[in-house]
């Protein structure tokens, strides 16, 4: 059976209450008695129960994230800037994963709150602003990463997509491509894609001539770009040049376009994709894309969220980065 606190003041010959107190670090405790207690606390092999700790003062010292693929390095490098800045503050980072699944999704935010967490963080999947403005009404401060708000209630950390989109695009024709092709999961399920499609758009809309063709993915994975490199790749009418909604999707693209031994890239068709993830300079035609400043992100998110549990009555606010178009063998000079 686990030794209890109880059991600590009876080895150590003090009060519970001084005990607590050893724990807490309190400097009420001579130093004497602290060694005592110390001792007792690894002879018996007494272990805090730090939950109930947190329960009884009303928040733990977690933050819950969730993501919409874990399996994407954008989101493991957004969740180590959560977590280096939570580290500093003596929080601790509880991962989900919604797969891009509105009842996980909603799960994550149920189990959460349950917990009483320290805050939420999340880059959502549809529309579910009301759902986290409640949970910001009932105490738990929540803040959007990846995806800008449109709520008032809530704050947001994220990158201007339809900038990005616009500036993936712009470069494209800048190299002489005339029919591109944009290929991602669908847009209506996840606003980052539909923002990203809106600025490759307007970029169309300003050349003459130029066309963009909607290509939508079951997800944004390497194995759906992969899927669609096939089908461009066995087409006898094909896009000159593609604009892939996330570097995974891209990635998939090149392996399938490469392997296919018909085309080449970018001589025959032009990529870049969104995100700009560490493989994407090391794939075997190096991969143009949109960078996000990934890390910051996260850290950005993991401040503000500190500042609302500490001061909840803070209006909420809308960080907005700005992408930054690198430019690689993919889509040519």
């Amino acid at each position: 059976m686990a030794a209890s606190i109880r059991d600590v003041a009876q080895r150590a010959g003090v009060s519970v209450g001084t005990v607590s107190n050893v724990l807490n670090d309190s400097p009420r405790v001579s130093p004497v008695t602290v060694e005592r207690v110390r001792a007792a606390i690894v002879e018996l092999g007494y272990v805090r129960n730090e939950a109930a700790r947190q329960l009884r003062a009303g928040r733990s010292s977690s933050v819950g994230l969730v993501v919409l693929d874990v399996r994407n390095p954008f989101f493991t490098d957004v969740a180590r800037g959560a977590e280096d800045e939570a580290s500093r503050a003596g929080l601790s980072i509880i991962l989900g994963n919604s797969d891009e699944d509105v009842a996980r999704e909603s799960s994550y935010l149920d189990l959460f709150e349950e917990q009483r967490v320290h805050g939420i963080l999340i880059s959502p999947y549809g529309d579910i602003e009301g759902r986290l403005a409640q949970l910001r009404r009932r105490g738990t401060p929540v803040v959007l990463v990846d995806r800008e708000s449109r709520d008032a209630g809530v704050s947001s950390v994220s990158v201007d997509d339809a900038a990005g989109g616009r500036l993936a695009v712009a470069h494209l024709l800048a190299t002489g491509r005339r029919r591109i092709a944009f290929v991602g999961g669908a847009p209506g399920a996840i606003r980052q894609v539909a923002d990203r499609l809106a600025g490759a758009q307007r970029a169309i809309a300003e050349v003459e001539g130029a066309t963009l063709e909607v290509i939508p993915t079951s997800g944004l994975t390497v194995l759906e770009g992969r899927r669609i490199g096939d089908e461009l790749a066995a087409r006898a009418h094909r896009p000159d040049a593609v604009f892939a909604a996330n570097d995974l999707v891209a990635v998939g693209l090149l392996q399938a376009l490469v392997m296919s031994g018909l085309l080449r890239v970018p001589q025959d068709i032009a990529l870049i994709g969104f995100d700009d993830i560490d493989f994407a300079s090391a794939t075997v035609v190096p991969l143009s894309s949109i960078r996000q400043p990934r890390h910051e992100i996260g850290a950005t998110a993991l401040r503000i969220l500190r500042e609302e549990a500490m001061e909840p009555d803070l209006p909420p606010r809308r960080i907005v980065f700005q992408p930054e178009l690198v430019v690689r063998a993919s889509s040519g000079r």
